[in-house]
């Protein structure tokens, strides 16, 4: 009886703590949820008052964006924003695994100038490289965009993955060596795997940087090389907004990012936290 009465308010906390768990996340994919939806009505139901919940579903948005430029738009934002996630992470994952072996008293200075490259305003940089990529002819150009992206991304994965490293134990690796591996294979081999979650995490993170750039892509691209966030605004002009378009746009741009979330999602959560711990 007693064991009864005590459980009765734990249960009650834990009735209250997941009903305020389903409203939050209520609230949280509400935008989404109504996006897509909306991306499904004509522009008839779009602008019906009171909105109805229960309509006949049409796809003649997404086959009208598929028709346009915005199917290109698309291609480029996945290859810059894949090209601007493998580089980052094949560069700055060794330059982090460096900057944590180094045993020097400069390493937390240089780490410090690493992160600062990230602290100032993007529009601090717009004047300089759009100068600089219009003597370079890389304006308009997916290499153009890599490489912005690349300046920055790098600097994120250093700083994200020399964590994981530092409370990787050393003696993972001299082991290694003892047993006949160079140092390059004990990365490879040891270091890395054990660093999947810090991986996976930063790579969701670069990605999602590059994708839903829009101020760059907006200066520093025109037509060839324009990507989908660039494209989307293009459906509002002067004769009216296609809000239909700009919802099926909108889900699209965000697909690629649920995807590649749900894919790694069982290394998300340790990834973004696990660096935070030494031991």
């Amino acid at each position: 009886m007693a064991g009864g009465i005590v459980s009765r308010p734990l249960v009650r906390e834990r009735r209250i703590l997941s009903i305020v768990a389903v409203v939050l996340a209520g609230m949280a994919l509400a935008p989404f949820l109504w996006l897509l939806q909306m991306s499904f009505k004509t522009n008839a139901q779009i602008f019906t008052f009171p909105p109805p919940l229960i309509f006949a579903p049409t796809f003649e948005n997404y086959a009208s964006l598929w028709k346009t430029g915005f199917r290109q738009s698309y291609v480029n934002s996945l290859v810059v924003s894949a090209a601007a996630t493998v580089l980052p992470m094949l560069i700055g994952v060794p330059a982090a695994y460096a900057l944590s072996r180094w045993q020097a008293r400069a390493v937390s200075t240089v780490s410090l100038w690493i992160l600062a490259s990230r602290m100032a305003p993007p529009i601090a940089f717009t004047i300089p490289y759009f100068l600089a990529y219009r003597h370079l002819e890389l304006i308009d150009t997916w290499s153009g965009l890599v490489l912005i992206y690349l300046t920055f991304n790098l600097s994120l994965a250093i700083w994200m993955m020399r964590p994981f490293f530092d409370q990787l134990p050393r003696s993972l690796e001299e082991a290694a060596w003892i047993d006949g591996a160079t140092m390059g294979q004990a990365f490879l081999r040891i270091v890395l795997p054990l660093s999947a979650p810090g991986l996976a995490a930063t790579a969701i993170l670069c990605f999602l940087f590059a994708w839903n750039d829009f101020f760059f892509a907006l200066i520093l691209t025109r037509t060839e090389a324009m990507t989908a966030p660039v494209a989307v605004v293009n459906f509002m002009n002067y004769e009216g907004w296609e809000w239909g378009r700009i919802a099926a746009g909108g889900t699209m741009v965000m697909l690629p990012v649920l995807v590649f979330s749900l894919l790694v999602r069982k290394y998300l959560v340790h990834g973004l936290t696990g660096g935070a711990v030494k031991g």
